[in-house]
């Protein structure tokens, strides 16, 4: 009796099941009828991948490419960025900043069941556990929405400080904790009243994803301004746990549960890679994973094999085996994915390829990297993705290492080097607290003319460098491998 006791005890602690967050559910085996959704912004399209092969199967399109914005709006979604799904698995919640709007998903068939338009630019939503309603933060003004997502229509909301970023539940469904991305307050909710029942510190403004631990214990918030993750006791009193130094542009952050022990993944984009910690009550850094351009969303497979990561400027999906903490394959999606969920048993039956369209031209991105462009800042570096939009490029540049809460100006330059030629202004970078920061402009760029196949004479060829605002004699970003012929931007 004694060893079987022991044995019992010693399966406790080491059979842990995969739990996936936020449902705290039992292992659930990937197969052909699981789905991974990732929500591209500037495509406006959601990419679907089947686990099983880590293909993709195509994209739903909602709206139009973003220079479409430039125009009245009648129909389409745009900013397609914050995805969530309800308990059973067969309604995909998709969140598009610029419209206004959540549009809901039927995933067995990819069709579009309805849309609801709420207040101005919503983030994130998601479902309580009972599926019963759907929470959607609005960020651009100060309240949760609460939808019934039977009837499609607003039901109450739920004032909060300005700017919530993203609620989540725990998997009992009894608080629901809400981040703040303009105050620095986190607000835990009394999931059945919708009322408030505590407001606590975030130790910087901006935060942009929360997570429930599968365990009910803890809550982790990313700070993306601060490069910082906040942990939080997920029961009263709501304590801070620990505050964790993560790195330059701190992403999305999601939990995993195997035979080795219980872990935080969390998206660090100016590191290009994942961090894994060690669950304790002094959480451990235990890998730091190389995964591609700027990580954004982040998922665990129902039975906490896989983790997939969107890759915000790499145009596709990373896939972490947890037992070995390596990425052991890639998945093409479309241009600038934010959020990305996992879903297991989204499509019960049949092949789940209903009404799914090719990537086409979302997946024509090309990349450029960028390196310190003097002594000042020998740190300094950046990461670029040239979006083709047809006519037009969207071009994202995300940088750190460079002096906090700053302004730099974005020039393309005839030259590589000093001193630069004729400099056209294209953006103006602004950093956070932590150095790091991200920039978008579009214009005629074309994509890398050795990427393109095409050739380009000397006088045509332009350079991306990045100088102090005020003063652009003062590089200190330049675009790495440019003379060789590598990464060349054609104007």
């Amino acid at each position: 009796m004694k060893i079987i006791i022991a044995l019992a005890t010693l399966c406790l602690a080491l059979c842990t099941f995969a739990q996936q967050a936020p449902w705290a559910r039992p292992d659930i085996p990937i197969t052909s009828h699981d789905r991974v959704y990732a929500a591209n912004q500037t495509s406006n399209t959601v990419s679907v991948i089947d686990p099983s092969t880590n293909k993709l199967l195509g994209v739903i399109k909602l709206g139009d490419p973003v220079p479409g914005a430039l125009s009245p709006l009648y129909r389409g979604e745009l900013l397609v960025h914050g995805l969530g799904y309800s308990p059973d698995g067969k309604t995909l919640a998709v969140v598009s900043i610029a419209s206004n709007s959540v549009t809901l998903i039927d995933t067995a068939t990819n069709k579009v069941k309805g849309k609801i338009y709420v207040g101005r630019s919503p983030h994130e939503a998601f479902f309580t556990p009972d599926g019963n309603e759907l929470w959607i933060c609005v960020r651009g003004e100060n309240y949760v929405s609460v939808v019934d997502p039977v009837r499609m229509e607003e039901v109450r909301r739920i004032e909060l400080a300005n700017g919530p970023g993203m609620t989540m539940f725990g998997p009992d469904g009894k608080y629901a904790f809400v981040c703040s991305s303009f105050t620095a307050e986190l607000a835990v909710i009394n999931a059945a009243s919708h009322k408030v029942v505590k407001r606590l510190p975030q130790a910087s403004p901006f935060c942009p994803n929360i997570a429930v631990s599968p365990d009910n214990e803890e809550v982790w918030i990313t700070l993306k301004d601060a490069g910082k993750v906040q942990i939080y006791n997920a029961k009263p009193p709501f304590e801070q746990k620990a505050l964790l130094d993560t790195g330059p542009i701190t992403n999305h952050v999601n939990f995993v549960n195997n035979r080795n022990g219980k872990f935080a993944y969390v998206t660090i984009g100016g590191l290009s890679a994942v961090k894994v910690f060690r669950r304790s009550s002094t959480p451990q850094l235990i890998a730091t994973i190389p995964v591609g351009d700027l990580p954004h969303g982040i998922w665990q497979s129902g039975d906490g094999s896989r983790v997939y990561v969107a890759l915000e400027n790499d145009v596709q999906a990373a896939v972490i085996d947890t037992l070995a903490n390596r990425v052991i394959t890639n998945v093409p999606i479309g241009q600038t994915s934010q959020a990305l969920v996992y879903v297991p048993d989204a499509v019960p039956n049949g092949a789940g390829t209903d009404n799914l369209v090719p990537l086409g031209e979302a997946g024509n991105t090309a990349r450029l990297h960028l390196e310190a462009g003097g002594d000042t800042m020998p740190n300094a570096q950046g990461w670029v993705a040239v979006n083709s939009l047809g006519l037009l490029d969207l071009v994202q540049i995300a940088a750190e290492g460079l002096a906090p809460k700053s302004q730099y100006q974005v020039y393309i330059a005839e030259s590589d080097r000093t001193p630069f030629g004729k400099l056209e202004p294209l953006a103006v970078l602004k950093t956070n607290p932590d150095g790091a920061g991200i920039v978008q402009s579009i214009g005629p760029l074309k994509t890398l003319t050795a990427s393109a196949g095409t050739t380009a004479s000397a006088s045509s060829q332009r350079f991306l460098i990045v100088s102090e605002f005020k003063d652009p004699s003062h590089v200190v970003l330049r675009q790495a491998g440019a003379s060789s012929g590598l990464a060349r931007v054609a104007h």
